[in-house]
């Protein structure tokens, strides 16, 4: 950590909570533009030399595992009641293990509720922002994370897995087929190394190619001598005064103790599961039920994209580990077209995962010959991963766990989910579709993987035109507490086909600059 300290009465500085995607890039922002900043991180500040590549020690390295508790009739609660998201806890948040895969939305999906109309059970809306002016900020979110195919920057070679995927998606009629628009550098850039296609892009990136804000954005921060980092500290309450405005926030330290920093303003990023458990938990005689709950939104509309996959094998070796972990996209299944029997869409992407994800991901119960098979034929095995849409139902959410406290005696969150009747049929056309890719592509046998934990969180404190419809304006600031921003996931009104992680980048680059002029 740096040698920036600032003290606990310093009623000045801005309080970060999280540095991931969003935290790291708004705290980093928000120094550039000469404030203070404390950025409270619950996980341990490591390095690339900590990383190691080996699925198992950095599953226990990086992820998330503190309990959280499941119910609802997703497979998740069966088969993870205990792990229903997979998230890591380290400074650099989630950016430390994701994909890299870097999309902007589509504008038809950014008004969601004009575009699908009204669905049963599902509480569709339009983001109370749009595509226009998400742009520029898209663009600056691109340049900062080094995305390939764009600002001039060359994608990333092909893989095998790619090659296959490429091959099998247009003899199958798909024709918007492309080596993905990745952040991770295909040539040294932003002081950072080129990809050197180790494979463990979700284990850490060794080379720091790959962006992350572990040592892009944090570092930045630190170097102007306005960041405070304090890892291992962890928010457990949220403060305001009488006028009903944030205060401060009450943080464990990693030696156990509690310490109340004070704040000109407070932002939560901790993902869409904390974030909304850190504000249920903050109940005062003001705010019964929360801040910034006044709605009752804050927990619901929980969302975390359709996920399954297909697995393909062929005669010969394909040697899918060799290269990125996402290698490429299909988009045609992104499109509206209620004719395939949904609303929404979905992505189809070239998948690799190592020998012990393997294992869970083909078929969890992990049990009979065809299980060993496919495993003892590693090598010659090809993945396509769906990343589709799913419905943002009311019900859909987090709650506080009602007699189970962690270890400093705050309930557990607890997730709730209930597959929409759009999620089911939407599932079950990847799956058609991507075993017709891995047959036209020449395999021999095909195998349906079971859904997973959600890798992408969002929805629980969603963004709103009017504050009895979500949680926050459209810059993440709460409407009930002009001094509370969210600023991750959380804020999104629909969860779209496109990977997440761009689009909360730039709404974290827009919310500083809105900070700074609202707030001063």
């Amino acid at each position: 950590m740096g040698a920036t300290k600032f003290d606990l009465n310093d009623d000045t500085v801005a309080v970060v909570i999280g540095s991931g995607a969003g935290g790291g890039v708004l705290a980093d922002e928000l120094c550039q533009r000469g404030k203070k900043v404390v950025c409270l991180e619950a996980g341990p500040l490591l390095s690339t030399a900590d990383y190691r590549n080996d699925e198992f020690f950095s599953f226990q390295q990086l992820t998330w595992m503190d309990k959280r508790s499941t119910s609802g009739n997703w497979s998740v609660a069966s088969s993870s009641p205990a792990l229903p998201a997979y998230t890591a806890k380290a400074v650099g948040g989630t950016t430390n293990i994701w994909g890299a895969l870097s999309f902007r939305i589509q504008p038809h999906e950014l008004k969601a509720r004009t575009t699908y109309g009204a669905i049963p059970g599902a509480e569709i809306a339009d983001w109370p922002v749009n595509a226009e002016e998400l742009d520029p900020y898209w663009q600056q979110a691109e340049d900062r994370m080094g995305v390939t195919g764009t600002h001039g920057i060359p994608r990333l070679p092909v893989t095998n897995n790619y090659k296959l995927f490429d091959y099998g998606a247009r003899r199958a009629g798909y024709k918007q087929v492309a080596n993905d628009r990745h952040a991770i550098n295909s040539r040294p850039r932003d002081g950072r190394t080129r990809c050197f296609q180790l494979g463990f892009c979700g284990q850490g990136c060794k080379y720091g190619a790959k962006w992350s804000t572990l040592y892009a954005e944090i570092p930045r921060a630190e170097a102007t001598g306005r960041l405070d980092l304090r890892a291992g500290c962890t928010a457990l309450r949220i403060e305001h005064d009488g006028g009903g405005r944030v205060t401060g926030v009450l943080y464990a330290a990693p030696d156990g103790t509690q310490h109340l920093q004070r704040a000109a303003l407070v932002a939560v990023a901790g993902n869409a599961i904390e974030t909304p458990r850190l504000l249920l938990n903050s109940t005062s005689g003001r705010f019964p039920q929360g801040l910034a709950n006044g709605s009752g939104w804050v927990g619901r509309s929980y969302m975390k994209h359709l996920n399954s996959s297909v697995w393909g094998l062929f005669e010969k070796p394909v040697h899918m580990n060799h290269g990125v972990t996402m290698g490429g996209t299909i988009y045609d299944e992104s499109r509206f077209d209620t004719g395939r029997g949904f609303v929404g869409g979905y992505l189809l992407q070239a998948v690799q995962v190592g020998i012990p994800f393997l294992t869970a991901v083909i078929k969890p119960d992990g049990w009979g010959r065809e299980f060993t098979r496919f495993v003892e034929r590693y090598d010659h095995l090809s993945g396509i991963w769906m990343n589709g849409e799913d419905m943002p139902r009311a019900e859909n959410r987090i709650t506080l766990h009602a007699t189970e406290k962690d270890a400093h005696g705050l309930p557990i969150p607890h997730v709730h989910v209930d597959d929409h009747a759009n999620d089911v049929a939407m599932r079950k056309h990847f799956l058609a579709r991507a075993e017709a890719v891995l047959r036209a592509a020449g395999a021999v046998d095909v195998m349906r993987g079971s859904p997973l934990p959600a890798s992408h969180n969002m929805g629980t404190c969603r963004m709103s035109a009017s504050p009895e419809g979500g949680v926050t304006n459209s810059y993440g600031q709460t409407h009930e507490i002009s001094n509370l921003f969210v600023t991750d996931g959380s804020l999104f009104p629909t969860a779209t086909a496109e990977n997440p992680t761009q689009t909360i980048v730039a709404l974290a680059i827009r919310q500083a600059a809105y900070i700074v002029k609202q707030m001063g």
